[in-house]
């Protein structure tokens, strides 16, 4: 097995627009949350849209274009209360490759864009792929919280996760 490092290059094929221009942008998708994002497809990649309509939620593979600096291996991630991590035991979005994973529900396609629930991503972020998500292919039943189970106040930090409206 080679184990040099080797150099990728990924091509834009369209842009996310979300409501999120400079001060929030949330950690997760927003379900409950009122408003849509959209995620726009250069024209030369639309064709490749066709019976995507048929599916409730997709993935949206993208850029963390605002990132930058080196980032850490070891992690204070906000969920857990001053809790080092390892960093590819968190989502945070700095990373030796930079690459954002959502899924999100796909309310309806509009001229070549897919409207969405919010996303958790700042306006005009580089989009890298979509991908269908498959009921029984992509919902593991066995899955756990890993380290969050350690966590002070799971139970509360996991209502959080859900979007469970809740008294703080």
């Amino acid at each position: 097995m080679n184990s040099e490092k080797k150099k990728i290059t990924f091509t834009t094929i369209g842009l996310i627009r979300t409501p999120y221009k400079s001060s929030f942008c949330p950690y997760q998708p927003v379900e409950r949350e009122e408003g849509e994002a959209r995620v726009i497809l250069f024209p030369e990649y639309q064709a490749g849209l066709e019976d995507l309509k048929s599916f409730k939620y997709i993935y949206v593979l993208y850029y963390c274009h605002l990132c930058s600096g080196e980032p850490s291996l070891k992690i204070h991630p906000p969920w857990a209360k001053g809790q080092e991590v390892g960093l590819f035991a968190s989502r945070a979005p700095e990373r030796p490759n930079p690459i954002g994973l959502s899924v999100v529900e796909l309310k309806r396609i509009e001229n070549f864009q897919l409207i969405t629930n919010l996303i958790d991503v700042w306006d005009e972020t580089p989009l890298l792929d979509v991908k269908p998500y498959i009921k029984e292919l992509d919902q593991k039943h066995d899955a756990n919280y890993g380290w969050l189970e350690e966590v002070d106040g799971y139970h509360h930090l996991i209502e959080h996760i859900r979007g469970i409206p809740h008294k703080h």
